[in-house]
Formats: C-alpha cells, sequence, structure tokens
C-alpha cells in the first residue's frame, strides 16, 4: 500500500487520527475553560498517567479548545533541570504584551509588565529588550519568595486578561519534574487567583505521583484541580482507534488481525499508533491480515526500542540499569522494593538511593507505600531484551571479611 497515505502517527505528542476513549475528560475540559471565563467557578486539570497514554496529545487539544474559547495560551514543560521561573518569564511576557495591543487591556497590561520586571528581576531571570524603559513595580512580585511572588505575577496578568474579557491558560507538561517549592507556588497562585475568580486556568500533565506531590506541596490542592487518569483505551476504544484511520483510507483489517495488535499493545496509545503504522507498511493490499502483523513485529520491536525505550534506558548509570533489571526480572509489577534489593543483591538501604534517583528521573514510581512500578508500559521486557544475560551484581559492602588482628595468628 501507498506509504504516504499512511494514517497512523507515532510521535512524542503527535496528535492520532483518531482520538478515541477521552471524550469525558475532552468534555469536563471545556465546561471549566467556559466557566472561568464567565467568571463561575470551576477547576483545572491534572492529568495522571504512564509514558505513551497520550497525556500531551490530550493537553495540545485542550489548548486549542481554549483557543477558540477566547483564552491566550502557554503550554511548556516543566524543566528536569532548570527553575520555573526562568520558563514563565518569557511567557508571560509574551501573554502581557498581546495583550497591551488591545485598547482595553492596555494599561493593565503594561502594569503587568512593570510587575513582570520586578518578578524577573527577583529571580534573576533575564526579560526582553522591549521592557528596557518599563519601570519594575516596586513591592509587587518582587521579594524573591515564588510563594509570594508567583500569585501576585499571575494576578496581575489575570486583571489585564479579565478587563479584555480574554482568559488565560497555562498548560504544563512533565509536572512532576517541578521542585515541591514550585508546584507548592503553582498551587497558592491557583487558590488566590480561584477566589478572585479570575480568568487564569491551570492544567497539567504527568506521572501519577503528581496528585500525591500536590497533596504533600499543600493540603488543599485535591480542592483546587480534578485529577483524571489517562490509562490504556479500552478494547473497543483501542479497536476503533485503528479501525477508523483504516476505513478513512479505503482499508479493512482482518478482525483475527485486529484483535491481534489491541493484544500486543495492551491498549496503549503510543504502541497501537506505532503497530497500526507498521502494519500498513507491511501490507501488500487490503485488508491487513494477520500474517502483515505478524510481519510487522520485528520492525514495531525495533522501532520502539530505539525511539521508545532506549532514550530513557541511556540516561541511566550503571547501577540504575541493574535496579531497572532486577524489576524487569520480577515481571511488570508493581513490586515491594525489599523485592527489589534482593533480586539485586543488595539490603533496602543500599538500594534505596538508586530507587529515589530513578523516581527522580522519571523511570519508575511509587503508587502506594513501599511498592515500585514502571512509568513507561512494557519496560520490563524491553530490559530483558537489553540486557538478556543479566545476573546480580554482588555488593561489596555485603561482604563481610575478618582480618586478624597484628600480631596475632588467625585459626
Amino acid at each position: 500500500m501507498n506509504a504516504t497515505r499512511n494514517p497512523f502517527a507515532p510521535g512524542a505528542g503527535s496528535q492520532p487520527p483518531e482520538l478515541v476513549g477521552r471524550d469525558q475528560i475532552i468534555e469536563d475540559s471545556t465546561v471549566a475553560l467556559q466557566r472561568i471565563k464567565q467568571g463561575r467557578s470551576d477547576r483545572g486539570h491534572l492529568l495522571l498517567g504512564l509514558r505513551g497514554v497520550g497525556k500531551t496529545v490530550l493537553l495540545n487539544r485542550i489548548e486549542s479548545i481554549a483557543q477558540s474559547n477566547g483564552y491566550l495560551t502557554t503550554l511548556f514543560e516543566a524543566p528536569e533541570e532548570g527553575r520555573l521561573a526562568e520558563i514563565l518569564v518569557p511567557r508571560l511576557r509574551m501573554l502581557l504584551i498581546k495583550l497591551s495591543r488591545r485598547e482595553r487591556a492596555k494599561d493593565l497590561a503594561t502594569k503587568g509588565l512593570r510587575v513582570l520586571r520586578g518578578f524577573a528581576s527577583a529571580f534573576k531571570v533575564s526579560i526582553g529588550a522591549v521592557e528596557l524603559g518599563i519601570a519594575a513595580e516596586e513591592g509587587v512580585a518582587d521579594s524573591g519568595n515564588l510563594e509570594i511572588d508567583l500569585p501576585e505575577m499571575l494576578i496581575a496578568v489575570a486583571e489585564a486578561a479579565k478587563i479584555d474579557d480574554a482568559g488565560v491558560a497555562i498548560l504544563i507538561d512533565e509536572v512532576q519534574y517541578l521542585s515541591g517549592h514550585e508546584l507548592g507556588a503553582l498551587i497558592v497562585a491557583t487558590h488566590r487567583i480561584s477566589q478572585k475568580n479570575l480568568p487564569v486556568v491551570l492544567f497539567g500533565a504527568g506521572l501519577p505521583q503528581i496528585a500525591g506531590l500536590a497533596g504533600e506541596a499543600k493540603s488543599y490542592a485535591e480542592r483546587l484541580f480534578r485529577y483524571p487518569t489517562v490509562g490504556p483505551l479500552s478494547r473497543p476504544d483501542a479497536m476503533e482507534a485503528i479501525r477508523k484511520p483504516l476505513e478513512n483510507e479505503g482499508v479493512a483489517i482482518e478482525p483475527a488481525a485486529l484483535d491481534q495488535i489491541v493484544t500486543e499493545t495492551q491498549g496503549y496509545p503510543y504502541f497501537l499508533q506505532e503497530w497500526g503504522h507498521h502494519a500498513w507498511d507491511v501490507a501488500k493490499t487490503s485488508p491487513i491480515t494477520t500474517a502483515d502483523v505478524e510481519d510487522a513485529r520485528i520492525g514495531v520491536l525495533a522501532q520502539l526500542d530505539s525511539d521508545f525505550f532506549k532514550v530513557r534506558f541511556d540516561r541511566l548509570t550503571t547501577r540504575e540499569k541493574d535496579y531497572m533489571r532486577a524489576m524487569a526480572d520480577l515481571g511488570p509489577g508493581p513490586h515491594r522494593s525489599g523485592a527489589v534489593a534482593k533480586q539485586m543483591g543488595n539490603t533496602v538501604g543500599q538500594a534505596g538511593p538508586l530507587r529515589n534517583a530513578l523516581i527522580k528521573k522519571g523511570m519508575i514510581y511509587s503508587g502506594e507505600y513501599g511498592k515500585t512500578s514502571f512509568t513507561v508500559p512494557m519496560f520490563d521486557a524491553f530490559m530483558r531484551r537489553s540486557m538478556p544475560g543479566w545476573s546480580p551484581r554482588v555488593n561489596r559492602k555485603n561482604r563481610v571479611t575478618k582480618h586478624p588482628k597484628p600480631g596475632r595468628k588467625s585459626r
């Protein structure tokens, strides 16, 4: 079949040809955006899910919905190494400049730029040349304390938007990379804005632990956001995600072949796109058969290993790879920390720093106390493919060697 007509779109955040199984999240987000812009109380969303389930796709869709409802938007990824202030300043500057070009918002947007200048100075972030002639608004958002300054900064943006009947939507991907202090400051800012019924809303996405992280940062966070789980698609939805794009191109697929793809992918959207893409390329004619799906297997696994799994694997140290490989020996998970440490030949105390480092890198997460899971679906199978001859490395600290004291003979 013609490769240029292949409808499937495997890629980080790429919009799939058919976004299925997410209707409730999209509907709830749309209602929240409309209510908040009207000055009515509602909540933003923090989308929770593993890698490859389509959280970034949903954030992009929510941004598009926000724009169609009269919002100015900014969407960015939380910095794994860096500060939130460095990411926010240029984006808030862009929003305020847009508002300053609107007649009704001009004065408040200019005030917002003065506040931004003080905010940027307090956090030692450079700001664009456009504001060189604008003095800072002294005493506002310039204390250097993010929990104090960020709410004041966002209120200044919100007031400029409100006077022009606009809204502002801030969308943050990979929320788990924010520090506890940064996440706490965002929650405080969201709380202040909600209390004032100002048209600024926060949507975020990240790994499953961000609900707990938000609660740890501020106990009232659970009342400020919805926390929809973005998981694998149901079997009917997964079938629709493959069948409908094919039908749109005039191509059929045998029921057994469709069933095989859904089984292989376990309903994970990214894997569905990869299998659909390769099955199309392998098939010579319609319909796509089980033989085509089986022939696509080598290409699918090679592509997933190089593009989806390996980029994460390569970020790990040797000992971190050992931890992940020990987890893989135990299966998909979740696994008790003690069981993983035992599989490595370590104590829980010795394996603890590795576990913490892997959580920080977003490779594993703790969904419940004392248990650990992979953040990437099917990563256990990849680890076994990548390190087939692995065996636990003996930790020298576990060995006890007795040496005779000087001047005494050993017995």
